[in-house]
């Protein structure tokens, strides 16, 4: 990913999208989604990005529990406020949480 975004300019000037968001939505993923269902009040969190081959690009983050919740939706950003462009959300079997509980996410994305 790195190099693709040294050798094209149109990549290059996109947005690096590494920051990481959870929340508490049911909303059914699909392609027009532009946030989280419901974001839960957490700051968002900066993930390490790799490309563990060349078609993936992965995404790996940690966020920590404010309070008791039931994280559902996982959502991979442009920045750090609430908003910004969403590159890809997941939707999982609700996990519960109380603060302090923690969850590291690893998106892979492959691009075909």
């Amino acid at each position: 990913i790195s190099n693709k975004r040294q050798e094209d300019p149109i990549v290059a000037s996109m947005p690096v999208m590494k920051l990481l968001a959870w929340g508490t939505g049911a909303t059914a993923e699909a392609v027009g989604n532009t946030a989280l269902a419901t974001e839960a009040s957490e700051a968002r969190v900066v993930s390490v990005l790799s490309q563990p081959s060349a078609d993936v690009d992965r995404s790996i983050g940690t966020i920590t529990a404010n309070g008791t919740k039931t994280i559902t939706e996982c959502g991979r950003f442009n920045q750090l406020a609430v908003g910004g462009t969403m590159l890809v959300r997941s939707l999982f079997t609700g996990i519960p949480m109380v603060t302090g509980d923690r969850i590291e996410f690893t998106q892979d994305l492959q691009v075909t």
